[in-house]
């Protein structure tokens, strides 16, 4: 298996139960997409954001966050960008730190997935 990066839209209003119930069944749909491919996902952004992790809305913690998402980026063979919801500032970043790093990234989309 190889190893992936998940990066997918994760900012949303923290008082908006409907985004963020969106954005977390997302991520959940593009690590099942990775795992049906026969991949191995990591998505940081929803390891690390859970309660008693680590705080999205708190910008040193974010940063945190982001900093250690890029150290297990740096093992990986492939980031895979799902856009199916947007772009963030986040994924911006990880877009920069594949050039960075001469990694293969992708954008990819998850057909019908408010199906799923």
């Amino acid at each position: 298996m190889r190893l992936v990066i998940i990066e997918s839209p994760f900012a949303h209003d923290k008082n908006d139960a409907v985004a963020r119930h969106r954005v977390w069944r997302y991520v959940r749909v593009a690590m099942r997409d990775c795992l049906m491919r026969g991949e191995a996902p990591f998505a940081s952004h929803a390891l690390y954001t859970q309660e008693g992790v680590l705080s999205d809305w708190d910008p040193s913690e974010r940063a945190l966050g982001i900093a250690a998402g890029f150290a297990w980026g740096e093992v990986a063979a492939l980031r895979a960008f799902y856009i199916d919801i947007g772009r963030t500032s986040g994924m911006l970043k990880g877009i920069e730190e594949a050039k960075r790093l001469g990694q293969p990234y992708e954008e990819r989309t998850i057909p019908g997935w408010e199906e799923l």
